[in-house]
């Protein structure tokens, strides 16, 4: 106070004090920083320095997983299914199956189509097609000539369909040509697909409550599943399918979790062909799902690039045939990601290797009558081979 007046207004005087004072403004903030600095210990310093470049890139290469292991915190469940027990045996007639879940039986059975949109895997779609042969009245597939990130593939079913003869009298084919459309969402041009499926449909002449199996390749409902389904009466008009979840082959059980696979009552004008959740209701224990099950590695590769989670793909090295094929005899994840759940304890109860199951029993028939042809899909043979030319 000076002169009765006093001046309220804060200083930097504790710095002046201790760094002196300066004669110009880049001075006094270079003073100000050594000031700073001097309340810092140089080993800390040192350490901040250090160890901050290594958390960067830390985050850089695990940030992915570090949201995921979080998700149960920003995301909740979804509403969960009203499951439907599945009663099934080889003795037991239509009727009392029927009557066991709680349907009528119809004096014939609805006729069937089962609708597909097609990549490049040859082999599970014979495994699918001679399991559901004996019920199916047409199968429906379209393919086109870009996957669904944009990138050109060739018509792969077109050039194999001499392997198909066995369905010919009841296959409807159909191609479209892409829309290559670059940094486009690949959801956008699957659904563009879909579209024209539910287009090729109507050509193969579904109609009014016939029944529509709406499922990818890798989703095989169990023959007999489709039986009951194709003869019972007061079924669900959209019924969900629950499938087991194998990854690679069928040696990698992962869960009964997979559920897409969905069977509809086709009513036109409002089926539309989707790969969504349309319902709440799903049928249990009715058939297999087995996620990038293939021959080869080329075709790991092509998929990883092709299809709608191609971002997963965050660095090249994932791609390496080598690191693939390790991959798989050892039952990791291809995109080192974390489970996808929505409770921590099941997150964690999922970490790691995918266990290995011994067992090839209740597996599609064709597949073991057939198992030395189709040996990499069943337990104990893991490694894949490598296409050339």
């Amino acid at each position: 106070m000076s002169d009765g007046y006093y001046n309220s207004k804060k200083t930097d005087d504790i710095c002046d004090d201790v760094c002196g004072q300066q004669g110009s403004k880049a001075a006094a903030t270079i003073s100000r920083l050594k000031c700073v600095l001097r309340g810092f210990d140089v080993r800390t310093l040192l350490c901040l320095f250090i160890l901050m470049p290594f958390a960067i890139f830390a985050i850089y290469l695990h940030g992915q997983k570090l949201t995921y292991f979080f998700r149960p915190l920003w995301e909740s469940p979804p509403k969960p299914f009203h499951t439907i027990p599945h009663y099934h045996t080889e003795n037991a007639t239509m009727s009392s199956l029927c009557s066991l879940h709680g349907w009528g039986v119809r004096e014939s059975p609805r006729r069937v189509y089962d609708a597909v949109l097609f990549s490049n895997e040859i082999d599970l779609l014979t495994v699918r097609w001679k399991e559901l042969y004996p019920y199916v009245t047409q199968f429906v597939l379209l393919e086109s000539n870009s996957t669904f990130t944009g990138l050109p593939k060739p018509f792969v079913f077109k050039s194999n369909k001499d392997q198909f003869a066995f369905v010919e009298e009841r296959l409807t084919y159909g191609n479209i040509g892409g829309r290559f459309r670059k940094g486009e969402n690949p959801f956008v041009e699957e659904a563009f697909q879909r579209v024209a499926l539910d287009k090729l449909l109507r050509i193969a002449g579904i109609e009014e409550d016939d029944l529509l199996i709406m499922s990818d390749v890798d989703e095989i409902p169990s023959v007999h599943t489709i039986n009951l389904l194709r003869w019972c009466d007061d079924i669900p008009p959209v019924l969900h399918l629950q499938l087991k979840n194998y990854l690679y082959s069928f040696e990698y059980y992962v869960d009964s979790k997979s559920w897409r696979a969905s069977v509809h009552r086709y009513s036109p004008g409002k089926t539309q062909y989707a790969h969504f959740r349309q319902s709440d209701v799903m049928f249990s224990d009715s058939g297999w799902h087995c996620s990038f099950c293939f021959r080869y590695i080329n075709d790991f590769v092509f998929k990883m690039k092709a299809y709608s989670h191609s971002d997963r793909v965050r660095f090249s090295h994932y791609l390496n045939p080598n690191r693939i094929q390790d991959v798989i005899c050892k039952g990791t994840d291809l995109f080192d990601m974390l489970p996808e759940e929505y409770t921590f304890k099941e997150m964690i109860g999922k970490m790691g290797p995918v266990p290995r199951s011994y067992s090839a029993v209740h597996l599609p028939s064709y597949l073991l009558e057939n198992a030395e042809k189709y040996k990499y899909l069943l337990p104990g043979n893991c490694v894949r081979e490598r296409q050339t030319g």
